[in-house]
């Protein structure tokens, strides 16, 4: 890294309410005192109700926006979400093997938490859509799915223990060939450890309090989002994890605060900011 703050590059959809997608993570970024920089694969009329229509830019589209980053910026770190389709998901992984960023972070979206609607594979087979998002995921160095996405990537039922969760997340990361992060949110019980799991099998388990709140739209995005902002800063993925649960822990406990929406608010990514103080008038 040879600029004053890491350069990161997220690859996402947008949700016009801020909450999640490229909006959500230029705030993350931000907040971990990277520059931030997006590229657009969707444009989403959502709010934090649920997702009210979905366009597709044409694949061209998508790939004339990498170009014209990375033929210009040095790119420190990458964070992909929502792909789509079969044929983003090949075009951004021929980008990726050009370039070759140092340290990338895909969140395999699938669907809409708010509303289960599918955002992958809209207008194809399915079963190919998701194929041509796991040969994605081999590309990347960090794979952050639920438990759902998780299940659905490593073509099994999702499990409903640690002990299962554990198990299941070594078969993808073997298969994969890279790291793969399963989040305990989606589980239950009083604690909310992540579990980290590399190619080998060996397993990082990083605990945490569970939060219980409402407001956990984009959740996933900024979790993905901080580990692209902190890992061309710390020493290791375990390390960016740490800081990044710690972070997302403050972001989860004062969503709420922020009074947007009328259904699951989205997480304060700016907790750590001050406020500004209203003046009087």
């Amino acid at each position: 890294m040879s600029g004053s703050r890491p350069r990161v590059l997220t690859i996402a959809g947008t949700d016009p309410t801020g909450g999640a997608g490229v909006a959500a993570d230029l705030k993350t970024f931000a907040a971990h005192g990277a520059y931030g920089m997006a590229v657009v694969t969707a444009i989403v009329a959502q709010n934090t109700r649920g997702v009210r229509s979905v366009y597709d830019p044409p694949v061209q589209v998508l790939a004339a926006q990498l170009d014209a980053v990375s033929d210009d910026v040095t790119i420190d770190a990458v964070k992909i979400g929502l792909v789509g389709s079969a044929a983003y998901a090949r075009a951004i992984g021929a980008w990726l093997d050009r370039v070759r960023p140092p340290h990338v972070v895909l969140d395999p979206v699938l669907g809409a938490s708010a509303a289960g609607r599918p955002l992958l594979g809209r207008g194809e087979r399915a079963d190919d859509a998701l194929a041509a998002l796991r040969d994605l995921a081999a590309r990347a160095d960090v794979v952050t799915p639920n438990v759902d996405e998780l299940a659905a990537l490593a073509g099994v039922p999702a499990p409903t223990s640690v002990t299962g969760l554990v198990e299941t997340t070594r078969a993808l990361a073997a298969s994969l060939g890279t790291r793969v992060l399963v989040t305990g949110g989606h589980l239950g019980g009083r604690r909310s450890p992540d579990t980290l799991v590399a190619p080998s099998g060996a397993v990082v388990t990083v605990d945490g309090e569970r939060v219980e709140t409402a407001h956990t739209h984009g959740t996933g995005c900024a979790l993905s989002s901080a580990l692209a902002a902190l890992r061309p800063v710390r020493p290791s993925w375990e390390a960016a994890l740490r800081d990044a649960k710690t972070w997302l822990t403050g972001a989860l406990r004062d969503g709420g605060r922020l009074d947007v929406g009328r259904g699951p608010g989205p997480v304060d990514h700016l907790h750590g900011v001050p406020a500004p103080v209203r003046q009087p008038a």
